[in-house]
């Protein structure tokens, strides 16, 4: 059902440039957008489009308003706000309830009448199903296992005995949750297998994508804090925990006993050691490869080709230097009357 601009406007606080009874209906690109379709503008890259644009309105902030050929929901955050509108554009199929008849469920564990599990799912023994949870197609949920009220599961997903899930958590297909942790102890015969005998605790509003893995604590809690958000085919070792409201992207390994602060941003393909401590407020740029704690808040980024381990660690450290080394050099060529115009001095990067 279309909704009126003036109420969007009213409902998430936005100045409002245009016609209040304009019916919106859909979102779309700032291309492709028509009659009935917001779309919205929040980064610098795509404003070329926006004065083409034949979107019924256009979320964005006051700096770009004036180039905008349509109506405007004008607001400090364009991309939240327009995540907002499109989520009462775009509402949640109801919630079923109760159990399909291909379920199997453990005589004592405690199912929320209003939960769903669906098709071929599995409830051990001793497990606590909120209200209004999801167990979707194929899950497995072990023994002891706790899932908060509105924790989604929507199909394939394991969670292994002892896990907690918080509240309003969604787990997308091929999650797995409370696998044992990767710990063996070398031995002159190979390597003894050391048990994970702690769990997995998740915070409330965690997503977490397809097919990412999160390991079980050899002791205590692997631990992911409310509000975290990971992406596709991420691996957390054992024994980690991840900081509130930190984002998690695709294809990034992170080893065990490592701590993240709260709200860093791990781009796609970072692998970091084991041990480290993160900071707060720490922006990794993708297929960084952290080898030490950070400390200090900010952006990192960092790619070298492998080497013989030996004169890597040697150039790594020397890589590190060359800004020094270059103003050194510079200081010297002024100090002979020779400096080159074209060697920098790392003062404008």
């Amino acid at each position: 059902m279309p909704v009126r601009l003036g109420e969007l406007a009213a409902r998430f606080g936005c100045e409002l440039r245009g016609d209040p009874e304009t019916p919106i209906e859909r979102v779309a690109t700032l291309q492709e957008a028509g009659a009935g379709a917001i779309s919205f503008l929040a980064n610098a890259r795509y404003r070329r489009h926006l004065p083409g644009t034949r979107a019924a309105a256009v979320v964005l902030d006051a700096s770009t308003v004036d180039d905008c050929p349509t109506n405007a929901l004008v607001t400090a955050n364009p991309y939240a706000t327009y995540a907002r509108i499109a989520q009462v554009l775009y509402p949640e199929a109801a919630s079923p309830s109760g159990r399909h008849s291909s379920a199997v469920i453990a005589a004592d564990a405690a199912v929320d009448p209003t939960a769903w599990i669906g098709p071929n799912a599995y409830v051990g023994a001793g497990a606590k199903i909120g209200a209004r949870a999801q167990i979707g197609p194929n899950s497995v949920v072990f023994d002891r296992v706790v899932i908060g009220a509105d924790t989604r599961l929507v199909a394939h997903v394991t969670l292994c005995a002892g896990v907690r899930l918080g509240e309003r958590c969604l787990m997308h297909p091929g999650v797995v949750i409370g696998a044992d942790g990767f710990g063996h102890a070398p031995d002159k015969d190979g390597y003894v297998k050391i048990p994970q005998v702690g769990s997995v605790l998740v915070g409330d509003d965690v997503e977490i994508g397809a097919n990412s893995t999160i390991d079980r604590a050899a002791l205590g809690d692997t631990v992911i804090e409310h509000g975290v958000k990971i992406d596709n085919q991420v691996q957390i070792g054992h024994n980690c925990r991840i900081g509130e409201h930190t984002v998690i992207s695709g294809c990034v390994g992170v080893s065990g006993s490592v701590t993240i602060g709260r709200r860093c941003m791990i781009g796609g393909m970072v692998g970091i050691v084991g041990h480290l401590q993160i900071t707060d407020d720490v922006y990794l740029t993708g297929k960084t490869m952290v080898t030490h704690s950070i400390t200090k808040p900010g952006l990192y980024s960092g790619q070298l080709p492998f080497d013989e381990a030996r004169r890597f660690r040697r150039n790594s450290a020397r890589f590190q230097q060359l800004d020094e080394l270059a103003r050194r050099v510079r200081a010297l060529e002024k100090g002979a009357g020779s400096a080159a115009e074209d060697v920098p001095d790392g003062r404008d990067t």
